[in-house]
Formats: structure tokens, sequence, C-alpha cells
């Protein structure tokens, strides 16, 4: 079976290579979901954070369940740190 090996290679030094920094934010980005433990009506403790909101659901209807004393709320935390260059 013939193959094509007139391909140039991608990984050059053209293409950026992401910092740290810009890295770390852009995987905060993707859990926009979080549960948060609600220690007063102002103060809310976020316990996890979650890619998919049903995931959220689960994780927050089990922790319900193992501490049902405690109050846990569920929200989509848009809040985004601007990038500074």
């Amino acid at each position: 079976m013939p193959q094509n090996t007139d391909y140039k290679n991608i990984t050059s030094e053209n293409q950026a290579v992401p910092t740290a920094k810009e890295d770390n934010a852009y995987k905060k980005r993707l859990n926009g979901w979080a549960v948060a433990r609600v220690v007063t009506e102002q103060e809310k403790v976020i316990v996890s954070r979650f890619r998919s909101r049903s995931d959220a659901e689960g994780y927050i209807q089990h922790i319900r369940q193992m501490i049902p004393d405690t109050v846990f709320e569920l929200f989509f935390d848009c809040q985004r740190e601007e990038i500074v260059m």
C-alpha cells in the first residue's frame, strides 16, 4: 500500500509552545463548574471544580450524602483571569 511521504514536519520552530502560566490559565478555563461549601451568606469555599455540569452534580449529590449537615452549592464560575502580554 503506498504511503504519503511528501509531508512537511509540522513541529517546526514556527509553532509557539505555551508557557506554564498560559497552560495553567487554559486548564482553569476548562473547569467552569464548581462545588462550594457555604460557610456564611457572603463566604463560600470552593471544594472542587469540574469540566461538565453532570460530573459536578454527581459529586455534589455524593458529598451531600457524606456530610448531610453542611450546605453545598453548585455554580458556573465564569470569572477568567486576564492574560497580560
